[in-house]
């Protein structure tokens, strides 16, 4: 199971990198789940662009004293150098890089994303500090924003500002939710952690890459490692791993495939699967780390909180619920005994069809 995510997880980073895609993680709102952050009533969407900074540097450590330079040798073949630092004893140095191309393609989707999902935009930098590095990604947007988005921003009653990184944290913890943040790589594998917690579990996140074609997309389970668990499990005992994150991987990665393909159908099994994830928790079943922030202990007893199997069997009957309709009275009874049967291929096709929020997804308060 480690190994999985791991080799997912390093995949979907591979991707971001080669794709130029954009890594949105937003919570998963859970109506019984205590939020560490009680003045967010609305989703913060991280928007991360995954591609170099920190992630692609040089370091190395200095031993001994000398001068550190920047070198940079153009096409051209004229060398342009830059001291950085005269170092009299041993130290540390680093390099780093990015790309406008990049910087422009993770500006075009995050103005994409934010007028799909019509909410407002912020980009936050350190650009009084990073005067040319962080500023390319300032002027940027801005540039975008102005002769692209502004007057489908304004259309859509939402707007774009940039802000420095430290107001703009100050800024989040003070707000009620209900924007993106668009972050630089390092910035946003922090805050993603950040607003995970603060909605009240790192356990309740999306995590999808999207690419500024509006097509290319993938979708992962965003935190977290189950090594312990996995164990556990080889020795045959029981365990209560929180499944939710990864039944929501699955479920964008298909709303997707969905969205591309104009599959109405498939749309609906989605968000029918994820409501059923929902309104099983907020119901009171859960997984124990879920139980743990509900109850506020670590010693919450073995009752008030569900197996992963069991929990696994709790979301099937509610999402069975779900994509049952059209019955009368006279089938209730006839119906419900199908709920035992864990064979899909049992049921009509008309017992397959949905109508789980046929004009859309509804606000979550």
């Amino acid at each position: 199971m480690n190994c999985h995510y791991q080799i997912v997880h390093c995949l979907l980073f591979l991707s971001s990198n080669i794709l130029d895609g954009t890594v949105f993680r937003e919570p998963i709102l859970m109506k019984n789940i205590p939020r560490l952050v009680p003045g967010w009533k609305k989703p913060i969407i991280i928007g991360r662009h995954a591609h170099a900074d920190q992630y692609k540097n040089k370091s190395f450590v200095i031993n001994e004293p000398g001068k550190f330079e920047i070198c940079f040798t153009p096409n051209s073949g004229k060398t342009h150098r830059r001291l950085v630092y005269d170092f009299q004893g041993p130290g540390v140095a680093l390099g780093m890089y990015n790309t406008h191309q990049s910087i422009e393609y993770f500006a075009m989707t995050c103005f994409q994303y934010a007028l799909q999902h019509r909410m407002p935009l912020y980009m936050s930098t350190k650009n009084t500090i990073l005067k040319k590095y962080d500023g390319m990604f300032k002027d940027t947007f801005q540039k975008l924003y102005d002769e692209k988005f502004k007057s489908k921003f304004e259309d859509a009653c939402i707007w774009y500002e940039h802000r420095l990184i430290d107001d703009m944290v100050a800024q989040a913890l003070k707000s009620e939710g209900g924007f993106i943040w668009a972050c630089k790589n390092y910035d946003g594998d922090v805050q993603s952690d950040i607003i995970a917690q603060g909605y009240g579990s790192l356990g309740l996140m999306t995590s999808v890459l999207v690419c500024p074609d509006g097509e290319t997309t993938v979708s992962e389970a965003a935190h977290g490692t189950v090594t312990r668990h996995y164990r556990a499990y080889q020795r045959g005992e029981k365990t209560s791993t929180n499944p939710i994150a990864s039944i929501f991987a699955w479920s964008r990665g298909l709303m997707a495939r969905a969205r591309l393909d104009n599959n109405k159908r498939l749309h609906q099994f989605c968000l029918a699967l994820e409501r059923a994830c929902t309104e099983t928790i907020e119901s009171g079943i859960c997984p124990k780390d879920l139980a743990i922030c509900i109850h506020g202990s670590t010693n919450v007893p073995e009752g008030s909180y569900y197996f992963l199997d069991e929990f696994m069997e709790e979301i099937s009957k509610s999402l069975k619920m779900k994509l049952i309709t059209h019955q009368n009275e006279a089938e209730s009874k006839a119906m419900q005994s199908k709920l035992q049967n864990t064979n899909w291929d049992f049921y009509a096709p008309s017992e397959h069809t949905s109508t789980v929020d046929e004009d859309g997804p509804v606000d979550e308060e």
